[in-house]
């Protein structure tokens, strides 16, 4: 067990990844402190509450992303932090009070916190490949690439514009600080669900199975939520691993999503017309390299296996209508 004897802070913990980096924290061993909104909110806690571990070796922390130092109870003492709170929107009415500033200024919340706490070996930091960019298909995209703030702006893309401001603003007072900052971006996350609501990137193929094709779905690609929690783990573990990460699997597309989920639960989907012509759901945009996360150690979950598991922890959760 990795984590034997040391303590970590995940803020957002009842979040769809942060939920898994717990419940692989806690089984590595490791003793976590999860930040939420509200620990009295059994609805929203009580998953994590029911781990294996958790009694023995999790405790929750009320924290707010817009408060400053809010955080300095959770991560005093913590040898690492797993930073992943923050709003995951795509319809808002005020991206700049709903998206930007909670992503911004809880990302320096918690590294202001971090800065100060002489125990904080390294901070692992959750974006998001909506801040690394979908350029011209003949570029590779890797961890050298970055998304275009201003064109997102331009374009009113808030939750990529504040993960790009929010990834930009945290390296750039890691470095300023002196802390050993490291950015994970996974893609569209699918897989098993622990909390007990549905979350954004799990709707995506609810909607699929509903016959709905999301927008931009050349631009989709994907990862099950064990891999990138692992991933996650690994990038705090493992001594040499540093800068960003890409997390995503870089030969799945939202058409082989759609095939799979036809095939393995027919009678779950709804008849529609993405399969044949003018609907057809369109290929890659580009290509993707995931060298860098290979040499953490990470294999990715075949995608029938991701998808079956989804479908059928949705179908537990009482989350598939």
């Amino acid at each position: 067990m990795n984590g034997e004897g040391k303590v970590v802070c995940v803020t957002g913990a009842a979040g769809y990844i942060a939920s898994w980096i717990v419940k692989l924290l806690l089984i590595r061993g490791y003793t976590v402190r999860a930040t939420v909104r509200n620990p009295l909110d059994t609805k929203k806690t009580k998953h994590l509450l029911q781990l294996e571990g958790a009694s023995e070796r999790l405790k929750l922390f009320k924290a707010d992303l817009m408060e400053e130092g809010s955080f300095d109870e959770a991560i005093e003492g913590c040898d690492g932090v797993f930073h992943t709170a923050s709003p995951v929107l795509f319809n808002v009415t005020d991206p700049q009070t709903e998206l930007i500033d909670p992503a911004v200024n809880g990302t320096l919340n918690v590294l202001k916190t971090c800065a100060k706490t002489s125990t904080v070996k390294r901070v692992i930091l959750t974006s998001s490949t909506a801040s690394t960019g979908s350029p011209d298909p003949n570029v590779m995209v890797d961890e050298t690439v970055f998304n275009d703030a201003s064109l997102c702006y331009q374009m009113k893309e808030w939750y990529a514009y504040s993960k790009i401001l929010a990834e930009e603003t945290g390296c750039r007072f890691a470095k300023e600080n002196g802390i050993d900052l490291v950015v994970m971006n996974p893609g569209n996350v699918i897989g098993p669900v622990l909390q007990p609501t549905l979350n954004y990137s799990i709707a995506v193929i609810v909607d699929l199975m509903n016959g709905e094709i999301p927008v931009y779905s050349c631009y989709y690609r994907f990862v099950d939520v064990r891999d990138v929690s692992l991933a996650h783990i690994k990038a705090f573990e493992v001594p040499s691993a540093s800068g960003r990460y890409i997390i995503v699997d870089p030969d799945v597309s939202m058409k082989d999503i759609h095939k799979l989920l036809h095939e393995l639960f027919p009678e779950l989907c709804r008849d529609d017309n993405c399969r044949d012509g003018e609907n057809e759901l369109s290929e890659f945009a580009y290509k993707v390299c995931v060298d860098k996360l290979k040499s953490l150690g990470i294999e990715f979950t075949p995608i029938k296996e991701s998808l079956k598991d989804t479908i059928v922890s949705l179908k537990e959760m009482y989350l598939l209508i």
